[in-house]
């Protein structure tokens, strides 16, 4: 028996249960792959899903968009306003159908806000903006993308995995459902953060059982969760490893001027934080308008808050009465996956606590070097937004200069204020800001 099936057969149902849609083989994956298309009822918002994705519907900011490419994309705006809003009270209850549902209306709502000419105000129409408040009040997260919407429900195997009732997702046999653009490199961003998903369910498990050892306490617990640490850590280096192989496929220019684009919230828009307003939702009083319309982040990931809340990574906001921005990211989560990081954090033995009150060297220094890992981890990220963010960016203001310049108009003002994260956030200083916060929790 391998390492990983004794972790598995020794695991209490304390942790992974079905009550919180966490698996014990893919972790916050969808063990299965979520259906690709909604039935027939639904069958017009994937019809305008579709017509915008094989169209190839322009960014209503992109430099030099043509007449053309501006036509078309009101036509296909105009199109989703004439719609009739499709009633959802049969999709209530089927979680399957809903997350589908989730999926397609906020791609269609991305692609109708962000093709829209930058000057207009962005009102989402009726047809497409009703039936998302509405799925999304049902599962309980914003109506808007999010990463669960672009990789735990997002995939599939690939054409050539030979499947049957028992096959399992694994980082090299899946593949992306649904995008804006289709190319490779949208897909690989996508499937980075499946992949370390898919990876980091040896994480879960690995806990679980180091959980159920601090209970017990006694020195042979302690030699156990000394060498649980160990591996905690070695595969949160294979996390980060899959985290910078995203720089084989994903051509940062690519992805900072043609794929981001569309994820921006309410927000992370350029165009002065302007407010989406959804159209008639007056008119339904069970209806609320929403209060969170960050794009999808991966301070969205429930993993990654896994690790953080099981070795005691504080990222508490500093400001009084004020969620921080990864709480406020749990809003964006399943709601079961909410539950299950709530549970873990009622942990009434945290693993820290523990730690220092062993005073056990060895102890310790597994400790420590699962939490070095985890701070190289967000070294990584750093550097991946670096290369994805922070570069593409400044070529993009000197194309824009230079590209005015060329067409007789000034030359767009140098932007002085921070590079803004998908999720709204100082994208550069909040990533220091976690790797401090992790560098804080080591056992000095």
């Amino acid at each position: 028996m391998s390492n990983l099936d004794e972790l598995k057969h020794s695991m209490q149902p304390t942790a992974t249960t079905p009550a919180f849609d966490v698996d014990q083989l893919t972790g916050f994956m969808a063990p299965r792959p979520p259906i690709s298309r909604l039935p027939a009822p639904w069958e017009a918002w994937e019809a305008a899903l579709d017509s915008a994705v094989e169209g190839k519907i322009q960014l209503g900011d992109k430099l030099g968009l043509t007449s053309d490419e501006k036509a078309q994309s009101l036509r296909w705006r105009n199109n989703i306003c004439q719609m009739p809003i499709i009633p959802t009270e049969d999709l209530s209850g089927n979680a399957i159908l809903l997350r589908r549902a989730h999926v397609v209306l906020t791609y269609t709502m991305h692609f109708y806000v962000q093709s829209m000419p930058p000057d207009e105000a962005i009102i989402i129409p009726k047809s497409i903006g009703i039936p998302l408040l509405k799925v999304s009040k049902e599962l309980d997260i914003p109506p808007i993308l999010t990463f669960a919407d672009t990789a735990l429900y997002n995939w599939d195997f690939k054409p050539e995995v030979q499947q049957t009732e028992d096959t399992i997702p694994t980082p090299e046999t899946i593949r992306t459902q649904t995008m804006f653009t289709n190319t490779k490199d949208e897909e690989e961003f996508y499937l980075c953060s499946a992949r370390i998903e898919l990876r980091g369910v040896e994480v879960l498990q690995l806990m679980q059982v180091t959980m159920n050892e601090t209970f017990i306490g006694d020195a042979l617990a302690v030699r156990r969760i000394t060498g649980y640490l160990q591996k905690i850590a070695h595969v949160i280096n294979e996390l980060k490893a899959l985290l910078l192989d995203v720089k084989r496929l994903c051509n940062p220019d690519i992805y900072y001027n043609e794929v981001r684009p569309w994820f921006r919230g309410e927000d992370s828009s350029p165009n002065g934080n302007k407010k989406w307003i959804f159209e008639a939702i007056e008119d339904y009083p069970d209806l609320q308008p929403p209060t969170e319309l960050s794009g999808p982040s991966a301070g969205q990931s429930s993993m990654i808050h896994v690790l953080d809340i099981f070795l005691g990574v504080d990222h508490q906001a500093t400001s009084p009465g004020q969620l921080s921005f990864m709480d406020r990211m749990k809003s964006y989560m399943p709601r079961n996956h909410r539950l299950f990081l709530n549970h873990l954090k009622a942990n009434p033995r945290p693993l820290r606590s523990f730690v220092t009150d062993a005073n056990d060297a060895e102890l310790q220094s597994a400790y420590n070097h699962a939490v070095t890992s985890l701070k190289e981890f967000r070294d990584s990220h750093l550097i991946i937004a670096t290369l994805y963010i922070v570069g593409p960016a400044r070529r993009a203001q000197k194309l824009a200069a230079a590209y005015a310049a060329s067409n007789g108009g000034a030359a767009p003002a140098e932007e002085k204020a921070p590079l803004k994260g998908t999720g709204g956030t100082d994208l550069v200083k909040f990533l220091k800001d976690t790797r401090t916060r992790t560098t804080e929790t080591l056992i000095q």
